[in-house]
């Protein structure tokens, strides 16, 4: 329910013509009674506003993700869709929206819902089994549907596991350095990619002394551009420890752009990303020699050369480099560890179902757990409600 009202303080002086908005519980986003003031966002305003507020007893100021908390406690949502909902909040480009409204609207936790209903649906059949023992074949014709739904699921979220963990590395993000000797323009451009001035840039070599960051939108890809002080011999502390930080962040890069001159320069890094060989300065050489390799390119930071043919090629790097991402699941290590944990419990469930079913049962509740952690629901009074709903135990 939405009116436009007048908003008063305790002594009736207006605050600011608003519209208040009124979403009774439990309908509301957190499940309980929930007003909105939409008011103009003058400081002013919203400083008589607040003041107003915290003059109402047991009023308070909401803490950071209480609201989320919230609607996390009264069911309105599991930890992986407030987990996509943190993402939301905080993605940069188009890609991550997208992956984190996917995972807002429960598409691992709606999984991960059915993965355990049917592990307690298992762990049911064979605590039945357990409980009617001393009924001749009735525990074999439970425990053998049971062992098929285990493996059947174990073998799908082990395919989700082998998953390259895209969508987790799309929300991190793809890191680029920019590296070389002193004086080749690293500088210049890192300003061309950003299309503003965030380094200082200097005829004199040595000018950067410490690692500067650019958060880019490559075709919906995010990617962080790092500007690392100029890499060679130096008596100059401060210097040397710039150089020291430039090696040690390039070595932790997805890709290394190694600068050089246009007529010549070679590639002095070491590490496991792959390096490209950008020559810059082609505006001071003669003639317009063509790049050599595949990953060789010739440029202009000053002037602009060249730099769609380099950006052109990031973006196919970030495309191979995130992969399909459109179904990924996991996104974050939590998610991943939790549903490894679950692999590890039905593995053992499956390896000691010979050994006694008391064990693969034990098991099989261990492996529920690790899903009920993962959607922050975990109440082992599930399996007792479909024991007695399913078999009637005890009637």
């Amino acid at each position: 329910m939405a009116r436009r009202a007048l908003l008063r303080d305790a002594n009736g002086q207006g605050i600011d013509d608003a519209v208040v908005l009124w979403f009774p519980g439990p309908a509301s986003a957190t499940g309980e009674d929930v007003a909105e003031f939409h008011v103009h966002g003058g400081r002013a305003v919203l400083a008589s506003l607040f003041a107003a507020l915290s003059g109402i007893e047991n009023l308070r100021a909401a803490e950071p993700g209480e609201f989320t908390r919230r609607a996390f406690e009264n069911g309105k949502l599991d930890l992986t869709e407030a987990e996509g909902l943190d993402d939301l909040i905080h993605a940069d480009t188009d890609r991550q929206r997208r992956q984190a409204l996917r995972q807002l609207k429960g598409m691992l936790g709606d999984r991960a819902r059915d993965w355990r209903a049917a592990i307690i649906e298992a762990s049911a059949l064979i605590e039945a089994g357990i409980d009617f023992s001393d009924e001749g074949d009735v525990p074999a014709e439970l425990i053998a549907p049971a062992l098929t739904k285990v493996k059947a699921l174990l073998t799908e979220i082990k395919d989700v596991l082998a998953a390259q963990g895209q969508a987790e590395r799309l929300r991190e993000g793809l890191v680029v350095a920019i590296a070389g000797p002193p004086n080749v323009g690293k500088s210049t451009l890192i300003n061309q990619l950003a299309r503003r001035e965030v380094a200082i840039v200097s005829p004199h070599a040595g000018t950067t002394r410490d690692i500067i960051e650019v958060q880019l939108d490559l075709d919906g890809y995010p990617v962080t551009v790092i500007d690392t002080a100029g890499i060679r011999e130096t008596d100059d502390p401060v210097e040397q420890e710039g150089v020291r930080r430039a090696r040690a962040r390039a070595a932790d890069a997805d890709l290394v752009l190694w600068l050089a001159d246009a007529d010549g320069g070679t590639i002095a890094h070491q590490g496991d990303a792959p390096v490209w060989l950008v020559h810059n300065k082609i505006d001071l050489v003669g003639g317009s020699r063509a790049a050599g390799a595949a990953r060789e390119f010739r440029i202009s930071a000053r002037r602009g050369d060249g730099l769609s043919d380099l950006i052109s090629a990031l973006v196919g790097f970030a495309q191979d480099f995130f992969g399909t991402i459109e179904g990924g699941l996991i996104t974050r290590e939590r998610q991943r560890r939790l549903l490894g944990d679950a692999v590890v419990a039905l593995e053992r469930s499956l390896a000691a179902i010979g050994q006694g079913e008391e064990l693969a049962a034990e098991d099989l509740r261990s492996a529920a757990m690790s899903l009920g952690r993962l959607l922050g629901r975990v109440d082992v009074e599930d399996i007792l409600d479909v024991i007695f709903r399913e078999f009637c135990i005890g009637k």
